[in-house]
């Protein structure tokens, strides 16, 4: 590969360590990159599963050093999300892309209705709204639901994991990325478990894309930690933003 096709890829794993540590969505520059530089598409989205599962444990290292993360919800939706993702990777032939992508162009939509239509919500911690059963839809969806998509597909998985610990459990959104990239490291760990034991990994250039992926998740967590929920929110429709125009123009394009 050439020099100048590294470096491209080597700089989209910054921008995408950054976005990842923020709000998720980092796959959005990852991917294309990787697709861009010749890499066959079951390839591109395994390396990019290698260097992104090294950025996100390590934002959310960072997380949990200076933020409230909610340890009961997200370790056991993390270790369930790890088969979960396992098995939307082992599905992801069976499923067509086409059907997927319209379902999710509309379900981000909504995402960002709701975020607009609510400004309040994901300002400050609600914690009346923390019940038992709350508590186990929170891990369910997040550790069976989201992680099997994650698996299967991708695109707003960070964004999934923090509206549904915002709208369940009624944390803020700094707390709520926190706790998502916890679970976001077990369906990376898990799609790449299988993609490796299937031999798609390119290690060589995986290993270099992580470090750049770590770096851009350092930055991005601790920007949004000083920055607070208000520029997370921001982001967050940004990201969304960028997803559904993404996803039409490869279903319609």
């Amino acid at each position: 590969m050439p020099l100048e096709q590294v470096l491209m890829l080597l700089v989209a794993a910054a921008g995408a360590g950054w976005v990842d540590a923020v709000v998720g969505g980092g796959g959005l520059l990852q991917l294309p990159a990787l697709m861009m530089a010749g890499v066959a598409p079951v390839e591109a989205m395994a390396t990019n599963k290698f260097s992104s599962v090294f950025g996100t444990a390590s934002a959310a290292v960072t997380y949990t050093r200076t933020t409230k993360v909610d340890r009961p919800v997200a370790l056991p939706a993390a270790g369930l999300a790890v088969l979960s993702a396992a098995l939307g990777a082992s599905a992801a032939a069976a499923i067509s892309a086409e059907v997927l992508r319209p379902v999710v162009m509309v379900v981000l939509l909504g995402v960002a209705a709701f975020v607009t239509l609510r400004p309040a919500m994901g300002a400050v911690p609600r914690p009346h709204l923390r019940t038992r059963a709350r508590v186990v839809a929170a891990v369910l969806t997040a550790g069976v639901g989201v992680a099997f998509y994650d698996g299967i597909m991708g695109p707003g998985t960070g964004t999934f994991l923090i509206i549904a610990f915002t709208v369940l459990l009624g944390l803020d959104f700094v707390s709520a990325s926190a706790s998502a990239k916890i679970i976001n490291t077990g369906t990376n760990v898990g799609a790449l478990l299988l993609f490796a034991w299937q031999g798609h990994v390119l290690w060589a250039l995986g290993l270099g894309m992580a470090a750049c992926n770590i770096a851009g998740a350092q930055f991005g967590a601790r920007m949004a930690i000083r920055r607070g929920t208000g520029f997370v929110r921001v982001v967050l429709l940004c990201v969304v933003a960028a997803m559904v125009t993404r996803l039409a123009w490869q279903q319609f394009g």
